[in-house]
């Protein structure tokens, strides 16, 4: 008894911790996600080919390169910023967002053609482009979404998350059906785009109050260009394999291990980008105590290490029988691939915790020279698994990670807080 009142005491503490609460909102709406999007790779399994599955990985991996250029700093430099300039600053971001979100979209559409010419797959130029579309729809909103973040009601982002990862899963889901192909990841994001704006700019009543400034501009991207060039090489690790598949492979290789990657280590990633939301803003709430701040990076690691490594562990312990009855038996090949991908996901938080860690205090230039060297890495070791095909990139993922995440994250540790 006194052991079961110990427990519940102990998760009220867990629960009143403001780190745990954003985590637990972003993490139910991106688990929720990422359980309807399982069931959307099941769909997607049974009714395209891996050669469509190819098609719409080449389709996303475009799309995230491209919304990786938009983060310059912008969110992390409001929600960093005294509250005495932040409607000013505010007011630049926007209009600054709007250049970069347009230009983004033409750039898009315009590297679509070369990227058709790498193995002749001209059908994915017309998705490419329409899938820029959301692009010149985020800048409406945008702002509010980041002040609602700076005031730390991730509910509200919870809530928009779920309603546009929901519904864009079943119109993936639709289009795959009715044998839409790549167009089944090209379109959904497009579609459900514009309820983001009908949410935020309800929740958060702040409007631009200047006309077109560049103002702070310089100052934005002075803080900013460190996190976007650790935001660059970050994607690029994240692609990387699927350009190198893609190239030496061909499609249908391509096809094969994007499944596997989304079969391992999707549900896995809803909670690491949860803890990547959520970090920073708890993280920089404390950066003046030196003592409140090492107690809250120290407690965000053990929830962390409670919710990750227990559910990594499962999931692939558990591959081998989920796999043929969900998507099907055709996929079987696929699963040593999945397992070895899933287990990479257990460093992968702790390090993201430690980047963020890095950005709190003001060093966001040590993180960027630290990407700077894991991508090396990381690209060298892909170049050797390639020689042994898709499986040879999944064992290189996981050891990459599993080796030099772990180092990263005691080094920043020790270089902040000190040895203890």
């Amino acid at each position: 008894m006194h052991f079961i009142n110990q427990l519940i005491e102990n998760i009220k503490t867990q629960l009143s911790n403001r780190f745990v609460r954003n985590l637990s909102w972003l993490g139910m709406s991106q688990m929720a996600y990422r359980v309807l999007r399982l069931g959307l790779v099941a769909i997607i399994a049974r009714f395209l080919k891996p050669y469509d599955y190819g098609l719409g990985a080449i389709v996303l991996t475009v799309r995230e390169f491209a919304i990786t250029f938009s983060d310059i700093g912008i969110g992390a430099k409001l929600i960093q910023s005294d509250e005495s300039e932040l409607e000013d600053l505010s007011n630049s971001a926007y209009w600054l967002n709007w250049v970069i979100f347009a230009s983004l979209f033409v750039l898009q559409c315009i590297a679509a053609f070369p990227i058709s010419w790498v193995q002749n797959t001209h059908e994915v130029i017309l998705p490419i482009c329409v899938a820029g579309i959301s692009y010149l729809i985020w800048p409406i909103s945008n702002i509010q979404r980041t002040l609602i973040q700076r005031e730390n009601r991730f509910n509200v982002i919870a809530i928009v998350d779920s309603l546009q990862f929901s519904l864009s899963t079943i119109l993936s889901a639709l289009f795959a059906i009715m044998g839409m192909g790549v167009w089944a990841f090209a379109l959904p994001n497009v579609l459900v785009s514009p309820l983001e704006i009908i949410i935020y700019r309800q929740q958060n009543l702040w409007r631009p109050s200047t006309n077109f400034t560049t103002k702070y501009w310089k100052e934005i991207w002075s803080f900013g260009k460190n996190i976007l060039a650790v935001g660059l090489l970050k994607t690029l690790r994240n692609n990387l394999d699927y350009w190198l598949i893609l190239t030496f492979l061909g499609v249908e290789e391509l096809g094969t291990y994007f499944f596997g990657f989304n079969a391992g280590l999707g549900i896995s990633l809803s909670l690491i980008s949860s803890v990547e939301s959520t970090i920073l803003p708890h993280l920089c709430t404390y950066r003046e105590e030196a003592s409140e701040l090492r107690k809250s990076y120290f407690k965000s690691l053990q929830v962390v290490a409670f919710i990750i490594i227990p559910f990594v562990l499962l999931q692939s312990s558990l591959a081998s029988i989920y796999v043929p009855v969900i998507f099907g038996k055709k996929w079987i090949s696929a699963i040593p691939i999945v397992v070895l991908i899933c287990l990479s996901a257990i460093p992968r938080p702790f390090a993201d915790v430690a980047s963020q860690l890095l950005v709190a205090i003001g060093k966001p230039h040590l993180n960027f020279r630290w990407n700077v060297l894991f991508t090396f890495l990381f690209a060298a070791a892909l170049m050797l698994g390639i020689q042994w095909k898709t499986i040879g990139v999944a064992i290189a993922v996981l050891l990459v990670h599993m080796v030099f995440l772990p180092l990263f994250t005691l080094w920043v540790t020790n270089y902040v807080f000190g040895r203890r």
